[in-house]
């Protein structure tokens, strides 16, 4: 496996396609890097040499953003939108859809499981929710 800004890439997929295991390269991306790097897209990740791993390395550290300092960036966003107390931190801050999602319905994955709120009307389930 080929190890490129410390991420395993699979050796048995394509180029363009085993690039975008790094976080921040997306197709586009892949395949510009396979342009300007001169590395045909559709060659296998195993195949790779040496120094077209270290060129495709060279190109993402001095053109692309990716990996932690992407990930750090992204964090850094999210944490001034909360400071400065806008509507979408106010969202990130408490899990709700950011992006103007309906959340009456659905937005289970944002939300997490069901929370059941209101009164109990069975007298034994009441005496065990006060116990326990």
């Amino acid at each position: 496996m080929p190890r490129i800004m410390g991420v395993d890439i699979p050796a048995n997929k394509r180029l363009d396609v085993a690039l975008r295991y790094l976080y921040g390269i997306g197709p586009t991306t892949a395949a510009d890097i396979c342009r300007t790097t001169q590395i045909d897209p559709a060659m296998k990740a195993k195949d790779l040499t040496d120094a077209q791993i270290g060129a495709i390395a060279k190109t993402l550290q001095d053109s692309y953003m990716v990996e932690g300092d992407l990930r750090r960036q992204v964090a850094q966003n999210i944490r001034r939108l909360v400071a400065v107390g806008t509507y979408r931190g106010s969202r990130h801050k408490r899990g709700l859809p950011v992006r103007g999602q309906r959340t009456k319905t659905n937005a289970r994955t944002r939300k997490g499981a069901r929370k059941t709120v209101g009164a109990i009307r069975d007298k034994t389930a009441r005496n065990l929710a006060k116990s326990g």
